[in-house]
């Protein structure tokens, strides 16, 4: 068990390329995205979360993007009522990549004096969290994961049992990423997984890699004494958690899956359900040769090939790193209030070397009875986790 008390969301807030505020981004998710992942949130106004110009110039770009979901996550929720000291922040980004690279470039070309005094603020990958906690007067834990693609996951899981525990009563949870620049996107494309079609194809047997993306997702999570106590709305709950390291490779996931199906085993045991129960499943699904096979055979060995549905998404939101766990988790919440599974998007052909797992193709939302469902990532670094998340009963 994740605690003594249940954990329930209450308010979620998303900036993504499938679409920036909830509707748009459901939409996105069984349509059309409102942008190709490869590009970002390109409408994004970053300067619309700041009173000046002054205040947008001392802040990197994912600053902004986490204090656009944040807003949209606390006004979703409504009036929580609390001593601020009883709500926390768990925020996961890699840091301002953009606000360093400009920095370095500045100090090279025009000399120490001219970096920024607001380069570190802006870089430290607390920084986020930090602002977030600034803007609303948030007094509790204040924390920053790094474990890379899986901290979004984590956040979640993590902030869930800061409420189970009783240290918290609300903590606003998630992550972002602003990783679109060329030393960044250039990084990935070296290691050899990054798409070179600037398509994500979840466990298509045209895959050719992940698409490096941005965005950010920050839910409300509440204990739910504390919800049902305001006539708060609850999207779902937060059964179980689980996380693992493979320590085999620094970005290559050990393709046995033993450790990494640990981390589902271990959420379910928190969650108090067998494998059967779980009929849906989110995938990590970066579209890349080594992660999609491990995770195909991990979804068949644990549920077995009649087992859930598989929504992969990152075809609709790209790649957004510490922010795809948080993204993800609000379209599996939000396929509860809206009883359809999102499909995923570029995925038309299982690679026949796979076991027969059942992934909602490209263009085929379903409609469905919402039921337990694991969200699960993996990440550079071998980091695994997953995430048990239910209709609230």
């Amino acid at each position: 068990m994740l605690g003594d008390r249940r954990v329930v969301a209450t308010g979620l807030g998303v900036v993504s390329p499938a679409g920036s505020g909830l509707d748009a981004f459901w939409q996105g998710m069984v349509g059309e995205p409102a942008h190709e992942p490869k590009d970002g949130v390109a409408d994004f106004d970053a300067g619309a979360q700041y009173d000046s110009p002054k205040e947008l110039r001392r802040s990197d770009r994912v600053i902004a993007l986490g204090l656009a979901a944040a807003a949209e996550a606390l006004d979703d929720a409504g009036e929580l009522g609390l001593d601020p000291r009883r709500i926390g922040i768990v925020f996961t980004t890699g840091g301002g990549v953009g606000t360093f690279r400009e920095n370095v470039f500045v100090h090279d070309e025009k000399g120490a004096r001219r970096v920024s005094p607001f380069a570190i603020p802006s870089y430290m990958p607390n920084g986020a969290a930090a602002q977030i906690s600034m803007r609303y007067g948030l007094q509790g834990p204040c924390e920053c994961h790094g474990t890379a693609c899986s901290s979004g996951t984590n956040a979640l899981g993590n902030a869930a049992r800061l409420i189970a525990a009783g240290r918290c009563e609300v903590v606003l949870a998630g992550g972002g990423e602003a990783p679109i620049n060329e030393a960044v996107v250039t990084g990935f494309d070296r290691t050899g997984g990054a798409s070179e079609q600037g398509l994500c194809r979840p466990f298509d047997v045209d895959r050719d890699g992940f698409v490096v993306s941005e965005g950010a997702g920050l839910l409300v999570l509440e204990s739910l004494e504390h919800a049902l106590e305001r006539g708060a709305r609850i999207y779902g709950e937060i059964l179980g958690h689980g996380c693992t390291t493979d320590a085999h490779h620094i970005t290559t996931p050990d393709p046995d899956g033993t450790i990494a199906k640990g981390a589902l085993q271990v959420a379910l045991a928190d969650a108090g359900l067998r494998p059967g129960d779980i009929r849906c499943y989110s995938a990590h699904g970066t579209g890349t040769e080594f992660n999609d096979s491990m995770e195909a055979n991990l979804v068949a060995e644990i549920f077995g090939t009649d087992g859930p549905a598989v929504c992969a998404l990152k075809g609709s939101i790209g790649h957004a790193i510490d922010g795809s766990g948080a993204v993800e988790a609000i379209a599996v919440l939000l396929s509860f209030v809206k009883q359809t599974l999102p499909a995923s998007k570029n995925h038309r052909t299982l690679d026949p070397s796979f076991p027969p797992i059942d992934v909602v193709p490209d263009g085929k939302s379903r409609k469905w009875t919402p039921a337990p469902t694991v969200s699960a990532n993996f990440a550079f670094g071998g980091h695994n986790s997953a995430l048990v998340l239910a209709p609230y009963e």
